[in-house]
């Protein structure tokens, strides 16, 4: 019996999980260049649920999409990797074939029943689905939809600027994953100071992991929820939020907005959706003496 995508509700929207696919055995030392200290896990091993690290004391990472549903329309949040992309210098996440459509009808979407994609950044794992390949020709996925992205994020990987060793993993993105959707008329930008997107959104300029980056505020009701974009990979992010991941492309920054998302959301009952985090990738930041905790809903 295949099993159903979990629903959240927030206000008067639902809010639901597609993975797109699951990873393993990814290296700490690695993920966080620079800043890994494997006397984290023995020290912490008390504070973490299972299914953060494997039986190897490996990573365990994921890559999705949020559905918001509200009465009116349905949104998706990032579109994951996409299929049959030509990634020559990310091998790891070229020409897939994964059933991640399927996946968005099991919890209730269509394609065409699509009315808006927002796009927290123009990274490979967030932009790919905005396209898929029919007959040799990239074509929007989603044809009903508008697709709505911050200007700075255009700007930067449309330009040779982001041609540069920090950004390997995302040559030749823009052309086959989000520049499609610019030539068919079918998108919508963002300023660089964020601002309110029908009624219930609100883009926040979070950059450091990329030069836009924005994660995305939901409020309905009295209720509220943080998609936080790539503000953090893993939740032990959470607890050392000095860390940076390796896809981190400036470096500070990508501090300072991880700071501010913890404090923002920290002992309120503000849902935290994350792209990255395995299990649900859904739960609540609480506060320990001078640090953060994470759990999982």
């Amino acid at each position: 019996m295949t099993k159903l995508p979990k629903i959240y509700t927030v206000g008067e929207t639902t809010v639901t999980r597609v993975t797109e696919m699951v990873i393993s055995g990814v290296p700490p030392e690695i993920y966080f260049p620079g800043t890994w200290d494997p006397s984290f896990l023995e020290a912490n091993k008390e504070s973490f649920s299972e299914g953060l690290i494997d039986e190897n004391s490996q990573l365990i990472v994921s890559i999705g999409t949020w559905v918001v549903k509200t009465s009116q329309h349905t949104i998706l949040i990032d579109t994951a990797t996409g299929n049959d992309k030509n990634l020559p210098l990310n091998p790891d996440l070229a020409n897939l074939h994964l059933p991640y459509l399927e996946r968005l009808q099991e919890a209730g979407v269509t394609p065409e029943e699509v009315d808006y994609v927002l796009l927290t950044h123009l990274h490979v794992d967030h932009v790919g689905w905005n396209t898929k390949l029919v007959d040799g020709k990239w074509v929007p996925t989603f044809p009903n939809a508008t697709y709505v992205f911050p200007i700075k994020e255009q700007e930067y990987y449309s330009s040779e600027v982001s041609h540069n060793k920090e950004n390997e993993a995302n040559f030749n993105v823009y052309e086959e994953s989000v520049l499609p959707v610019i030539e068919a008329g079918m998108t919508e930008t963002i300023g660089p100071e964020g601002g309110k997107f029908l009624d219930i959104f609100t883009f926040i300029p979070t950059p450091g992991h990329s030069i836009g980056q924005m994660s995305i505020r939901l409020s309905s009701g009295d209720e509220e929820a943080l998609f936080g974009a790539d503000i953090m990979h893993h939740p032990f992010q959470v607890m050392r939020p000095d860390w940076n991941s390796m896809y981190c492309e400036f470096g500070e920054q990508a501090r300072i907005s991880r700071r501010w998302a913890l404090e923002y959301i920290a002992d309120r009952p503000i849902i935290y959706f994350s792209t990255h985090f395995p299990e649900s990738s859904a739960g609540y930041v609480t506060r320990s003496e001078d640090s953060f905790n994470w759990h999982f809903i």
